[in-house]
């Protein structure tokens, strides 16, 4: 069983910066393939990227690449998702999940197991 705890949700202003991040304990993040989910209010969850166990590659959804930075930190067992220019349109509630995914389009093939507590991102304009 793999623990996730996330921080670094807030209040931000359109255009600005945030990063979140995901603490893994109960297995060694750098083992594990995490991926980023968000869900607006009257939305459904969407991936937002995902950070693969094997080669550390990189897949964003696409109205987020080039904004939207993961990466991990082994030493602290810890996945970070670094959001700049954030707009409007990023507001909701972002989980990170230890997943599984197909090996085409692994952003949209994610199978999350274990989820983060959610932390909520509000964009103002």
């Amino acid at each position: 069983q793999v623990q996730l705890v996330e921080s670094g949700g807030g209040l931000v202003q359109s255009g600005g910066s945030l990063r979140l991040s995901c603490a893994a304990s109960g297995s060694t993040s750098d083992s594990l393939s995490i991926g980023w989910f968000r869900q607006a209010p009257g939305k459904g969850r969407e991936g937002v990227s995902l950070i693969t166990a094997t080669n550390d590659r990189t897949y964003y959804l696409g109205s987020v690449k080039g904004r939207f930075t993961i990466s991990r930190d082994n030493a602290e067992h810890t996945v970070y998702l670094q959001m700049n220019n954030v707009q409007p349109e990023d507001t909701g509630v972002y989980y990170c999940a230890t997943v599984h995914f197909g090996e085409y389009a692994p952003l949209t093939t994610m199978i999350p197991k274990d989820w983060g507590q959610g932390a909520q991102v509000t964009v103002s304009s």
